[in-house]
């Protein structure tokens, strides 16, 4: 188990736009060929949009791209004539496949969070794909097949515990809150690259919000 702090996350983003993003892997300037990727996730990204920010129209390809809203509001548009406004609780996946464009704002009236991962599908190509869950039910597995992927979101109170996948790869990011994962304390930010994945439990010492990827 390789824990990473969020401390140790990247800084970028253009804060004089209101734009503030932590990366937790290499990302631009931030190169680490340490550090490209684990499993299938290429970036997990936390994004601080404040009111009226956001990112003009940018493409993608051979992407996918799950987003969790933690607070406030985010407005998606895209090239296929998707537009949707997420909120928390819901989960919104853009498969960009052979290329897409998309435009990510914050229209609402309060400072926006939101965790964006990407994940590398196992074949290039296709047509690109949207939808958005909304208000998924606490752990409700939401599968990412073209990743070989599956999230679980979990939000559990002070005291219980929620199994870690057995698996080949697992990574859990704590969105907030504090936990117990196997002797180690993590805090909001904080995150565990877990290979070869067997019988783990992750405790709550407090109310706490998590997104586990169970990985091949």
């Amino acid at each position: 188990m390789d824990v990473r702090r969020a401390g140790e996350r990247y800084p970028g983003g253009d804060s004089a736009a209101g734009i503030e993003t932590w990366h937790a892997f290499s990302f631009g300037p931030h190169y680490d060929p340490d550090n490209l990727r684990f499993g299938a996730v290429l970036a997990c990204n936390e994004e601080r949009l404040a009111p009226g920010a956001g990112f003009d129209e940018h493409r993608h390809s051979h992407t996918e791209i799950v987003t969790w809203v933690v607070r406030g509001e985010l407005t998606h548009r895209d090239s296929t004539g998707h537009e949707s406004v997420v909120r928390h609780g819901d989960v919104q996946r853009l498969s960009s496949a052979g290329g897409v464009r998309h435009v990510e704002r914050n229209d609402g009236p309060e400072p926006l969070t939101f965790v964006q991962m990407w994940l590398a599908p196992l074949r290039p190509g296709g047509d690109p794909f949207y939808e958005v869950v909304h208000g998924i039910a606490d752990s409700t597995p939401y599968a990412v097949p073209e990743a070989g992927a599956m999230l679980h979101v979990r939000r559990l109170g002070p005291g219980e515990r929620t199994a870690v996948p057995d698996g080949a790869y697992a990574y859990v990011h704590v969105v907030r809150g504090d936990v117990r994962l196997d002797g180690e304390e993590l805090g909001a930010g904080d995150a565990a690259r877990i290979t070869d994945a067997e019988g783990l439990e992750t405790e709550c010492v407090t109310e706490a919000e998590l997104l586990i990827w169970e990985m091949t």
